[in-house]
C-alpha cells in the first residue's frame, strides 16, 4: 500500500520531477562531472573542453548546483563528492551509463499514452538497438551489477559447486563476482554475440579469464546444448523481457543444463501476488510494456509455478532485497 499523501503539492511535484532528470541526464551526457573531476572550473574552462554555449552551460551548472551535485564558489564549479564518486568516469562506481539507458528510453515513456492505447510496444528492445544504446544497456547492467554482486556473492550458497551457468548473464559481472568469491568456482556467460566484447572486457578487467568462459547463444530461439553440466545456474533480469511461456522456456533450458541437485537462482523484480506493488517492479512493468512484445515484471507465485513445472523443488525466497526492490527466489533440481 503506496502512504503518500497526494495533494496538489505531491501531485505537481510527481508531475514536473522529469525536470530534475532531465538536467542529471545532461550533465551525464555531455561529462561535465568527468570534465570538472577534481578540479574547480569556471564556465569558459567547462565550454573550452566540451564545446557547448556558455549561456546554456551556465544555467545547466546552476541547476546542478541547486541539486546539490555541483558545488559553486564564486565562478568556479566544482563536483560534490557523490558527483566524484558516482558520475566521474575516473571512479569505480561510476553509475553513468545506467543514466544514460534511462535516459533512451524516455522518449518511449513520453509516449505511454499511445502504446497503452494501442497495446502494443513503441521501441526497439535495448539489446537489438543500435550500438550506443546497447553500450549504455549493457554497461548500465555493469554499473548496477557493481552494486549487487560483490556483496551478494558472500550471501548467495555456492558451496559444493564447481561449474555455474550465468544464463544470459551480459557482462558477466555476477559470474565473475561469484567466481571471486568462490575459489572453486568456474563459469559460463551465455548470451548474444553482441554481448561477448562487453564480457569478454570485464573478464579481463578482472584478469579471471581462466575461469570465466563466454559462450554465444540466444537464450529464445536456440536449442541449449549444455545438459546436466552444471552445479548452479543463475538468470538476472532475463525472464522479465518475454511473456509467460517464454519465461517459463528459459527456465526450461536453465534447468536442462543442471545436475541433478543442482541449484537455480532466479533474480527478477517480484510483483507481489495481487500485482498492484512493490512501486518500481510495477513501473518496471510498465517499461516492458514500452520496449517489448510480451514482457513484464512476474510475482512470486507466477515465478513458483515455472520453476515447479519445471522440476524444481525446495523453491524459496531469499531475505535479499537489491536497490531497486528485486529479489531472489531459488531451488532445486529434483
Amino acid at each position: 500500500m503506496n502512504d503518500i499523501q497526494w495533494n496538489p503539492e505531491t501531485l505537481l511535484e510527481t508531475s514536473g520531477y522529469y525536470w530534475k532528470t532531465c538536467t542529471l541526464h545532461t550533465g551525464v551526457k555531455l561529462d561535465v562531472f568527468t570534465v570538472i573531476g577534481n578540479k574547480s572550473l569556471s564556465v569558459d574552462d567547462i565550454c573550452h573542453t566540451i564545446d557547448t554555449d556558455p549561456k546554456g552551460m551556465s544555467v545547466l551548472l546552476n541547476a546542478l548546483s541547486a541539486m546539490g551535485l555541483i558545488i559553486k564558489a564564486g565562478t568556479l564549479y566544482s563536483n560534490s563528492s557523490s558527483a566524484l564518486t558516482f558520475l566521474c568516469k575516473d571512479s569505480t562506481q561510476y553509475i553513468g551509463f545506467m543514466i544514460m539507458h534511462h535516459h533512451h528510453l524516455m522518449e518511449s515513456w513520453s509516449k505511454m499514452d499511445k502504446a497503452v492505447c494501442d497495446g502494443k510496444p513503441i521501441r526497439t528492445q535495448s539489446s537489438s538497438s543500435d550500438e550506443k544504446k546497447r553500450e549504455s544497456f549493457l554497461l548500465g547492467m555493469f554499473n548496477i551489477g557493481m552494486a549487487i554482486a560483490p556483496e551478494l556473492s558472500k550471501e548467495l550458497d555456492l558451496k559444493g559447486c564447481t561449474d555455474l551457468l550465468d544464463f544470459g548473464g551480459g557482462p558477466g559481472t555476477y559470474a565473475i563476482h561469484f567466481c571471486l568469491n568462490n575459489p572453486k568456482l568456474n563459469a559460463k556467460i551465455y548470451d548474444l554475440p553482441t554481448t561477448r566484447p562487453f564480457a569478454e572486457k570485464t573478464i579481463n578487467q578482472f584478469n579471471i579469464s581462466d575461469r570465466v568462459e563466454f559462450i554465444e547463444g540466444n537464450f529464445i530461439e536456440d536449442d541449449f546444448n549444455y545438459k546436466n553440466n552444471f552445479d548452479a545456474a543463475w538468470l538476472s533480469h532475463i525472464i522479465h523481457g518475454e511473456g509467460p511461456e517464454d519465461a517459463e522456456m528459459i527456465i526450461s533450458k536453465a534447468v536442462s543444463g543442471l545436475k541433478p541437485k543442482g541449484k537455480i537462482f532466479i533474480h527478477e523484480f517480484i510483483m507481489n501476488n495481487s500485482m498492484d506493488g512493490p512501486l518500481f517492479p510495477a513501473l518496471f512493468s510498465i517499461n516492458m510494456f514500452l520496449g517489448t512484445d510480451k514482457g513484464q515484471a512476474y510475482s512470486e507465485a507466477q515465478l513458483f509455478t515455472m520453476l515447479k513445472n519445471q522440476g524444481i523443488k525446495d523453491i524459496h525466497r531469499m531475505d535479499f532485497v537489491g536497490p531497486t526492490e528485486s529479489g531472489i527466489i531459488c531451488g532445486l533440481k529434483k
